[in-house]
């Protein structure tokens, strides 16, 4: 009965926890993600337009994976900004002050390969989805992402290996 006391006590002082530190904002986080999918869903871009895009001057081609990743391997041009590492000071010194500077991602899902480095990750928290509601969260909308799953063998993804 204690335990079972301890247990509802806990359970409801969760929610109030949960808003405690006030640096941590988790709604304001789902109400960004919420409004970041309708665009998303329209920015997603095939695999011979990505690279055409990619050719492009001004165009940033932003892998947000870690940088050991990065190291072993990543599509030619790449620059590499781990997401761990964003934010709005680092973002800026890399896409630079244009915030409408088109930007195209890849992560490890877009590749068939499923090994070192790019073994893919689970569907829902594929790297893709947090680095495209960053990028948006943090004020740059002109956010494309490869939208198909290629073998980083084939000769037009140029992959550079480290």
């Amino acid at each position: 009965m204690r335990t079972l006391l301890l247990a509802l006590a806990l359970t409801a002082t969760t929610p109030a926890l949960a808003q405690a530190n006030p640096q941590i904002d988790y709604p304001a986080f789902q109400a960004l993600t919420a409004s970041v999918a309708p665009a998303r869903a329209t920015r997603l871009i095939a695999f011979d337009a990505f690279k055409a895009e990619a050719a492009k001057p001004g165009t940033l081609l932003l892998d947000a994976r870690s940088k050991d990743a990065f190291a072993r391997g990543h599509i030619k041009g790449a620059v590499n900004l781990p997401l761990t590492d964003f934010t709005a000071e680092s973002l800026a010194a890399v896409i630079g002050a244009n915030q409408g500077r088109p930007i195209l991602i890849y992560c490890n899902n877009n590749f068939s390969n499923h090994r070192s480095p790019v073994p893919l990750k689970s569907a829902a928290l594929a790297l893709n989805i947090q680095t495209f509601i960053n990028l948006v969260g943090y004020g740059y909308p002109n956010v494309r992402e490869l939208a198909d799953v290629v073998d980083f063998n084939d000769p037009k993804v140029e992959w550079v290996t480290g």
